[in-house]
């Protein structure tokens, strides 16, 4: 009897472990795949660290979207490669959308709950029949529901349709004929729209009548009521506030003092909602994301911190007074009515720029590039950055190639200065490399290898300074030089070889 029960205990583990992600090899790709009605896979590699991290929010979300006929599943890479690049995956994790074997291009949230939300929008039309039966139900299938009411009178426009197919992936869309339910806010009535949230109460598109309602007009409406009013900050809602274009207000605070944060948020109730639609209120925890709040020029080694960013411009507010429900209404006001100055982070101007390299900073920006006589070749770099600190010996010999010349090469420290405000580009990662030609304003993008004699080659295609023009000429003597010398050997080896035969 022990050596049953032993087996049993064995395999006991294996049991608990049990996984509703189906793993899927090239020959089973189709039977499991082109016969699903929705399926989601991800194709990724064992060694890949944001695989690792996304498989137990894969796992879970598998196990919940398995009751609505949902498939979750995943394909190894390093074991079905022409399965990968079959499907053209040139990254890790890549996550498609499959439709009865059709994939398209998954661009939902890594969390459980954004997977399942999203899939569970995939798995309705884009705007479904509602029934008095399956109403009120249908309000809480996710955290933003838009339902348009009307009836024979009050006809739903198609421009609540031709949202709804635009925003499938963010939002989920219902319509009611008839009289709306009882359960529907007193101000919903046929020919009204109600978006309902899970975090706030559901409101009313204000318009009296949607017949006429323009697709742009409702998502606007939709953009600035599907986020709470004042919440919580992360990786996983990040982009939601991104995309809406609207400043934000951030209040940086320890998340072990609830009191003190919820002392300010529930002062803040009413500017809040005045302000709604003008600027994004949100917290987010001041030590964990300490370092991203310094990179904003916020101090957060004193909890609390406010401050406002325009994402659009990377313009940053900050408030240097106490935290106050109070001071903050006024800064927020003060800073949507254009009157706060923005805080502009800068290095000290270097006491010297003897160094072959150029030591540029904020407050050095316009000293350096109101100079139109000079070419300009700069790199913008992260202390952090691994190709900035492996660019950094070859930079410096750069900066040596033309010390002292109308040619400068200069660095910035992106982390301790802000761009000036008017500066025609954003710095999207490390190193960045812009070249200005003497005699313009217009900055061009250097993309090729890091080599010193690409870069040399690069300053002399472009450049428009006597010292670019020079190293342009000493680089053509040196071919006309090279090519004389090999004429001259190839005349004396033919003259050599004459001799020889006679």
């Amino acid at each position: 009897m022990k050596l049953p029960l032993l087996k049993l205990l064995a395999l006991l583990p294996a049991v608990l472990a049990a996984s509703d992600v189906i793993d899927l090899t090239k020959g089973s790709f189709k039977g499991e795949i082109d016969t699903a009605d929705l399926a989601l896979v991800e194709f990724f590699a064992p060694w890949c660290g944001h695989c690792k991290n996304l498989a137990p929010e894969y796992e879970e979300a598998a196990t919940i979207l398995k009751k609505s006929g949902i498939k979750l599943a995943k394909v190894d890479c390093t074991e079905e490669q022409d399965l990968c690049q079959d499907f053209e995956v040139s990254g890790y994790p890549t996550l498609k959308v499959f439709r009865n074997g059709t994939p398209t291009e998954y661009n939902g949230p890594r969390k459980a709950d954004g997977i399942v939300s999203y899939m569970n929008k995939q798995n309705l039309p884009a705007v479904t029949d509602l029934t008095a039966e399956t109403h009120d139900d249908f309000t809480t299938v996710d955290k933003v529901v838009v339902i348009a009411y009307g009836d024979k009178k009050n006809v739903i426009p198609e421009s609540f349709t031709e949202y709804a197919n635009s925003a499938r992936d963010n939002f989920v869309f219902g319509k009611f004929e008839g009289a709306p339910p009882a359960s529907a806010p007193k101000q919903a009535k046929a020919g009204s729209i109600v978006l309902y949230r899970d975090f706030d109460d559901p409101v009313v598109f204000g318009a009296k009548n949607i017949a006429d309602v323009k697709k742009e007009d409702i998502a606007e409406w939709v953009k600035t009521q599907s986020l709470p009013i004042f919440a919580e900050l992360g990786p996983e809602n990040f982009g939601s506030y991104a995309e809406h274009g609207l400043p934000i207000a951030y209040l940086f605070a320890d998340p072990e003092d609830v009191k003190g944060r919820t002392t300010i948020t529930d002062g803040l109730k009413e500017i809040t909602s005045t302000l709604r639609g003008l600027v994004n209120f949100v917290w987010i925890d001041g030590v964990k994301f300490a370092q991203y709040g310094a990179s904003l020029g916020a101090k957060t080694d004193k909890l609390p911190v406010f401050l406002v960013q325009n994402l659009g411009t990377q313009s940053k507010y900050i408030l240097e007074k106490d935290t106050t429900a109070a001071n903050i209404e006024k800064f927020v006001k003060d800073v949507v009515d254009g009157v706060a100055k923005p805080f502009v982070k800068s290095e000290p101007l270097p006491e010297s720029q003897d160094g072959p390299v150029y030591h540029l900073t904020n407050l050095g920006w316009n000293t350096l590039f109101d100079d139109k006589s000079k070419d300009i070749f700069v790199e913008f770099y992260a202390p952090w950055c691994g190709h900035c600190q492996r660019l950094a010996p070859i930079w410096d010999q750069l900066g040596e190639e033309y010390k002292g010349s109308n040619v400068v090469i200069a660095k910035m420290d992106a982390q301790e200065n802000d761009l000036p405000a008017d500066t025609p580009f954003q710095i999207q990662g490390f190193p960045t490399l812009k070249f200005r030609a003497a005699g313009t304003d217009e900055f061009i993008d250097y993309n090729g290898d890091r080599s010193l004699e690409s870069l040399q080659e690069f300053i002399i295609e472009n450049g428009k300074t006597a010292s670019a023009k020079e190293k342009r000429a000493a680089a053509d003597a040196d071919v006309d030089e090279e090519l004389e010398s090999l004429i001259k050997d190839t005349k004396e080896s033919k003259e050599s070889a004459a001799h020889d035969e006679l």
